[in-house]
């Protein structure tokens, strides 16, 4: 079977999106091998360049390579024609126009953060984001959710019909199901500073994050925040915060151009992981938290619960007091943290990489058998 992929953000995508597409292709072309996956890619990139031999990547040419945008929209639904494609699956929430009718369309929708919470972005931005998905929910013959609340957020925002929406969790890289040796995780350790106790952080350091009120929670614990993730002006904020409560440099560390491995030894390294966002599509943080064998806190509503499973600690995000006593809770009691981490780990096995494999190979073939 011949599939294609909308993979703008597998090959220039350094963060969630572009993760979870090379994760699920990744996956794919190991588990499901005698398929072809045609990865359409509007720019060529030297990055991320799968090497697998089921995989070939398809960039424009002739006169597209002068519209390389407008490729992505209009010139790969002209090009699945020729490359014989029987399914085209839009990674991160889009599909192209002219697609044949006798391809099949299947789109993932992460999340609809821009409708739910509209203050976040600027009119023009939410217009278009809301006609791309709009039209591609529309238009696809599957929609995947990663979630069951991003489920029901398409059909709350966008009115899609639930039968077509099927959700099919994300996993994570292999590199955090690994176990790194003593010197491996001591030459991490060195090389950012880090103490034996600390508290970690990942991901876009951005108001929905709320990393805020980590640093808050911690300011009378005896311990260290590590936050990993690309700054926006909401750091501003944080570091304006530790400035008025003069915290010691060591007390805040912020960590940039942490490769992949080094991320996963640092999960490794942490006694905690923090994440009281605000509301994400699924959290894969979390997950990478759990394969890590690291006890996580998380928010108690939405889809943290979802992504967390019944044993991580659930609290509030906007409760300052409560965070501080399940840190201190779980810095105080290694049992606990021991009995989070073993059931954390069980748990995340649902994400593993031959379900989700499994999951997506099986809609694949049920959208082709029912053509």
């Amino acid at each position: 079977m011949k599939i294609g992929f909308d993979a703008k953000r597998f090959f220039h995508n350094k963060t969630g999106l572009g993760n979870y597409s090379r994760d699920l292709i990744r996956i794919l072309s190991t588990h499901y091998p005698k398929n072809t996956y045609f990865l359409y890619n509007p720019k060529h990139s030297f990055s991320y360049i799968s090497h697998s031999y089921n995989t070939k990547e398809i960039v424009p040419s002739g006169f597209w390579k002068k519209i390389k945008s407008l490729w992505r929209s209009i010139g790969i639904g002209l090009r699945l024609k020729k490359d014989n494609i029987k399914i085209f699956h839009g990674l991160s929430g889009e599909i192209p126009f002219f697609i044949p009718k006798h391809i099949k369309k299947i789109v993932t929708i992460h999340d609809l953060i821009f409708l739910r919470y509209p203050k976040l972005y600027n009119s023009l931005d939410r217009y278009i984001y809301y006609l791309k998905f709009k039209y591609a929910a529309q238009k696809a013959d599957k929609i995947v959710a990663i979630s069951q609340q991003t489920k029901k957020d398409i059909i709350t925002y966008l009115k899609i019909p639930e039968d077509k929406i099927i959700v099919i969790y994300q996993g994570c890289a292999d590199v955090f199901k690994k176990e790194y040796s003593d010197s491996e995780k001591q030459r991490v350790k060195e090389k950012f500073g880090l103490k034996n106790n600390f508290i970690l952080n990942v991901g876009t350091i951005e108001e929905r994050k709320n990393a805020l009120q980590i640093v808050k929670a911690i300011e009378n614990i005896d311990t260290t925040l590590v936050l990993i993730g690309r700054k926006t002006e909401y750091f501003e904020k944080i570091k304006k915060y530790c400035t008025e409560k003069k915290y010691i440099d060591d007390k805040i560390i912020h960590l940039e151009n942490v490769s992949f491995e080094e991320l996963a030894i640092i999960y490794q390294l942490a006694t905690i992981f923090i994440y009281p966002s605000i509301f994400e599509g699924f959290g894969i943080p979390i997950i990478e938290a759990l394969y890590s064998k690291t006890p996580v806190i998380t928010t108690n509503s939405g889809v943290f619960p979802e992504a967390g499973g019944p044993n991580s600690i659930y609290v509030n995000p906007n409760n300052t007091n409560e965070i501080t006593r399940q840190i201190i809770l779980l810095l105080q009691n290694e049992n606990l943290r021991k009995e989070i981490i073993e059931k954390g780990y069980q748990y995340a096995q649902q994400f593993s990489d031959s379900k989700i494999a499994d999951e997506i190979q099986n809609l694949y073939k049920n959208l082709i058998t029912i053509s």
